[in-house]
C-alpha cells in the first residue's frame, strides 16, 4: 500500500468515526416499549474495529514518515515545515486584510486609525510563503505516492 493510499483511509476512518460516534448517541437512548433504530451494541463494535484500524494506520503513517528521506529530510521534517508554514501563511493573510482595512471614522473629529505595517509588503511576503507552501506540498504529495507504506 503506498503511503498516500494509507493517508486516504486514515481520512475515511476519521469521517466514519465520527458518524459512528453520533450514531451511537442517537441510539444510545430509547422510549419504553420501543427499539433504536439501530442496534447500540453493534455500532460500538463497529466503532472499536475502526478505532483499531486507524491507531494501526497512524503507527504506520507515522513510522514511514520518520523514515522516508526527500532531499536529505525525514517526511516529518519536512510536515512540521509545511505547518509552520502553514502558520506563518495564516497570520499574514490575516494582516493584509487588517492592515488593508483602511481609516474609519465617520467625522472629521473622531480619532483616525492607520495601519503600523504596509499592506502591499504584507501581501508580497504572503504569496511569497503562499508559492513555497504550493511547491512543498507538491514535494509532499509527490512523495506519499512514491513510497509504500512501511508494515
Amino acid at each position: 500500500m503506498k503511503l498516500a493510499e494509507a493517508l486516504q483511509e486514515r481520512a475515511d476512518l476519521k469521517i466514519r468515526l465520527s458518524n459512528l460516534c453520533t450514531r451511537l448517541t442517537n441510539n444510545c437512548l430509547y422510549q419504553e416499549d420501543e427499539k433504536p433504530a439501530e442496534d447500540p451494541a453493534e455500532l460500538l463494535k463497529e466503532y472499536d474495529e475502526c478505532a483499531s484500524r486507524f491507531r494501526y494506520l497512524v503507527e504506520k503513517i507515522n513510522l514511514t514518515n520518520c523514515r522516508t528521506l526527500v532531499g536529505g529530510k525525514t517526511l516529518t521534517e519536512i510536515l512540521a515545515e509545511k505547518d509552520a508554514m502553514s502558520l506563518r501563511l495564516s497570520l499574514y493573510r490575516n494582516l493584509v486584510n487588517t492592515a488593508s482595512s483602511g481609516a474609519q471614522r465617520a467625522r472629521r473629529s473622531e480619532i483616525k486609525i492607520l495601519s503600523a505595517l504596509d499592506a502591499k509588503s504584507l501581501q508580497k511576503t504572503a504569496d511569497q510563503i503562499a508559492r513555497e507552501l504550493r511547491l512543498l506540498d507538491n514535494t509532499v504529495q509527490a512523495a506519499n505516492w512514491a513510497n509504500d507504506l512501511i508494515e
